[in-house]
């Protein structure tokens, strides 16, 4: 498999001001990214410094975005691996393939996300004749981890941390959860999205009790329905700044 088949450049701008964080996780990726900004001077008072940061929770909570807005904070290219899509029936080949994305960000300094990190962890748990590869499969990734260089930020999300091997889910000095927003931090999403729009299109119904992907599916498809109702009727036609 390609190097370039392994891996997904995402350079998706998202600013980490827009993004729905409580005030401690926030806090908490504001000081990663300053420890990754003045490691030199940490370093020179013999610290070590954070660059492995672990995102855990319901899916569309935000993890992938977060992860987005982090690349883009720091100005560097971020490098997507979703385990799920690398591993294969040859775990040799699975570990060579993973060793060469690693040594690509640590080469290039880069953002490296590591995507649905259980399914390494998944996978050790079979009780097949394969569980002494994928236990090797495990090894390589923990060493991977320990060797990865200060100078380029590891992340990685799991929507499952209940399966993750402890071993590497200790190697994260920074795990941050991401929960299933509230009510109230609904109604911040939804006047956030939908602030750009005219009044007659923010009139639709919210829907609680859903992720942050879903919420903003949700508000998108009933904003399209009502413009293109207008549209369809001619009450509306399409600004001239568009």
């Amino acid at each position: 498999m390609l190097l370039t088949d392994l891996i997904i450049t995402d350079k998706t701008s998202v600013a980490l001001e827009d993004m729905m964080l409580p005030p401690e996780h926030r806090a908490a990726i504001d000081q990663f990214l300053k420890e990754h900004r003045y490691r030199a001077e940490l370093q020179a008072y013999g610290l070590p410094v954070n660059n492995k940061l672990l995102l855990y929770g319901h899916s569309g909570c935000g993890k992938t975005t977060t992860a987005k807005a982090i690349a883009h904070r720091l100005g560097k290219p971020l490098l997507i691996l979703n385990l799920s899509n690398v591993v294969n029936s040859r775990i040799g080949e699975t570990s060579q393939n993973i060793r060469q994305v690693f040594d690509k960000a640590a080469r290039e300094k880069s953002v490296l996300f590591l995507d649905e990190l259980d399914q390494i962890g998944k996978a050790r748990d079979h009780e097949d004749k394969d569980v002494g590869e994928m236990r090797r499969l495990v090894n390589t990734l923990i060493q991977l981890i320990d060797y990865f260089p200060e100078d380029a930020l590891l992340l990685a999300a799991t929507n499952q941390a209940s399966v993750i091997d402890s071993a590497i889910w200790r190697r994260f000095q920074l795990r941050i959860p991401f929960e299933q927003p509230s009510e109230e931090q609904l109604d911040q999403y939804y006047d956030h999205i939908l602030a750009k729009f005219p009044e007659d299109l923010k009139r639709i119904e919210r829907l609680y009790g859903i992720s942050y992907a879903e919420a903003k599916d949700s508000a998108y498809t009933r904003i399209k329905r009502i413009l293109l109702e207008q549209l369809e009727s001619g009450q509306k036609s399409v600004p001239e700044n568009l």
